[in-house]
């Protein structure tokens, strides 16, 4: 298996596939998937290719319903939502 390095993604190819190829199978994955693609491994099947995809980790913001408010942190409660919050049953 080679590793070429396509728009900073990493390609992990095995066949008879030219660089312009890849680069195709590069900017549809960026296409379909924007800047969290990582890198492509493509594995040639005759006439077929198997492509499969790596990605970065997303940051992500937390959401939780409390007290039927959808919230990211509770920096901005007062405290009386605070006590609500505290006193709740959590369930796992």
């Amino acid at each position: 298996m080679r590793v070429i390095t396509i728009d900073d993604v990493t390609v992990k190819f095995d066949g008879d596939m030219d660089e312009a190829e890849l680069a195709e199978y590069v900017k549809r994955g960026r296409q379909k998937f924007g800047k969290y693609l990582r890198g492509i491994e493509a594995v040639q099947d005759g006439e077929y290719v198997d492509i499969s995809y790596d990605f970065k980790a997303q940051k992500f913001q937390r959401l939780r319903r409390i007290t039927g408010y959808l919230v990211g942190d509770l920096s901005r409660w007062n405290d009386g939502k605070l006590a609500e919050e505290k006193d709740r049953v959590k369930h796992i």
